[in-house]
Parts: structure tokens; C-alpha cells; sequence
């Protein structure tokens, strides 16, 4: 199945992400304490937690720290209790945004969330109003060049799918979130090592932009990026 151009997007992404590795790291914290708390400390157990052991390791994360972090989240140390809330929104152009947070106070949040929206050009909505427009799928993406026929024998026998080609020759993987970590490890056994590898919210359309607007929307995405409580971003702008 064919599919529009992301690698630019990825690439861009990644980029971005790098040089923020101070709060890529404190993200990455929150996550390993908020999937400690709600489904253990183990690893091996907790799916959620394997994943979020993997970002840190992909984030060069030390083993110390992380397992502090799982410590204090489990009990073992004293922590900071985090709630998950999801905020919903439009961009430049109608852009569907969902943002997702770990916050100790909802309140300062989503005070901050709508001040980004609303000063930025965009309109925060109410809940459900743009998730309609996503998907929650595993994702994994492999760089131009990857051979598509292994990719897709390998990845539909172990349990995925979809299988996608990008105009830019990406191969992008779509699993269910509960398929992920085996087709991920059907895919690694084979030698198949995914450029990105996460559970995301996947945009079912995307909305092309100018090159004003899609400045003026990388200034929102950046500006909701940065905020202290923010996790991750997602949204339907191809940029």
C-alpha cells in the first residue's frame, strides 16, 4: 500500500528531539514512573514500562537512573504523583493537535496549554473533538532502501497489519498496540532494525500546508513542545 512522504518529517522530528536532550529525559522519567506505578516494576511484566526502558536506552538514559526511577515509582523511594491528561485542539490551517501530559497540577496545565493554543494561531477543543482523526497503532518505520519484500513477510507472519510505502521509499509497519513488541521482535530477529519504533497516535489524513502556515504551525508545535508538562505531540500537518 502506497502512503504520503514522512521521512523528511521523521528526520526533522528527530532532529528537533536531539536538541532537547534535557527534556526528552525528563519525559522519558515521567513515563517510566507512571507505567511503574500502574502495572509494576518488573520489566519482563510491564509492557508499558519495556517501553519506556527502551526510550531511555535510545536516549542514552544511564541504567542507574532508570532504575531509580522505577524504585521511586514503585515505592521503594518516595515520588511525585503524576496524572495523564490528553488535550485536544486545531492548528494553522483546521491541523488536528492532540498534546499528551504528565502533570501534579492539572490546573497550571491546562491553563498553559490553552495559553500556547490561543496565542500561537490554533484553538484548543473539547475531548474527542480532533482524536476522531487518529489512530492508536504500533508504528514502525524503516529508512529508504530497506528491502519492502522482507519487510512485509516478515512483519505480516508475525501478526501486523499493514505494511506501507511512502512516496519517499520508507516502509512504515502498523501493528495493534498489543502486537507490537512481536512484530518489533520478528522484525529485529530478522535483522530489520526500525529507524522509529513507538505506540503513537498515527493520523488517518494529513493536511497539506503553505509555507507560511506550516512555519507558523511548527512555532505552535514548538511552543506546546516545550511546555514542562507535555509528553508528546501529535497531529495530521504534513510539514
Amino acid at each position: 500500500m502506497a502512503g504520503h512522504s514522512k521521512w523528511a518529517n521523521i528526520q526533522h522530528r528527530k532532529g528537533r528531539q536531539d536538541e532537547k536532550r534535557g527534556k526528552i529525559w525528563t519525559r522519558i522519567v515521567r513515563e517510566i514512573t507512571v507505567a511503574a506505578r500502574q502495572g509494576g516494576g518488573d520489566p519482563a511484566m510491564n509492557p508499558r514500562l519495556r517501553l519506556a526502558i527502551e526510550k531511555a536506552k535510545a536516549a542514552n538514559m544511564p541504567a542507574d537512573r532508570v532504575k531509580y526511577n522505577v524504585d521511586k515509582a514503585t515505592g521503594s523511594l518516595d515520588g511525585m504523583s503524576y496524572e495523564e491528561i490528553r488535550y485536544e485542539g486545531y492548528g494553522i490551517g483546521g491541523a488536528a493537535i492532540i498534546v499528551d501530559t504528565m502533570t501534579d497540577n492539572k490546573v497550571r496545565t491546562v491553563a498553559e496549554v490553552r495559553h500556547a493554543f490561543s496565542k500561537h494561531g490554533g484553538n484548543m477543543g473539547t475531548e474527542g473533538s480532533v482524536a476522531f482523526q487518529f489512530k492508536h497503532v504500533g508504528q514502525l518505520i524503516f529508512a529508504p532502501g530497506t528491502s519492502e519484500d522482507k519487510v512485509m513477510e516478515v512483519a505480516l507472519e508475525a501478526g501486523a497489519e499493514d505494511v506501507i510505502t511512502d512516496d519517499d521509499g520508507a516502509i512504515e509497519v502498523m501493528t495493534s498496540p498489543a502486537d507490537f513488541e512481536a512484530v518489533k521482535a520478528a522484525l529485529e530477529a530478522a535483522g530489520l532494525n526500525a529507524e522509529v519504533a513507538t505506540v503513537t497516535m498515527r493520523a488517518e489524513n494529513t493536511i497539506e500546508l503553505s509555507l507560511e502556515d506550516a512555519e507558523r504551525m511548527q512555532k505552535l508545535l514548538d511552543v506546546l513542545e516545550d511546555l514542562d508538562d507535555t509528553q508528546d505531540i501529535f497531529h495530521n500537518a504534513a510539514l
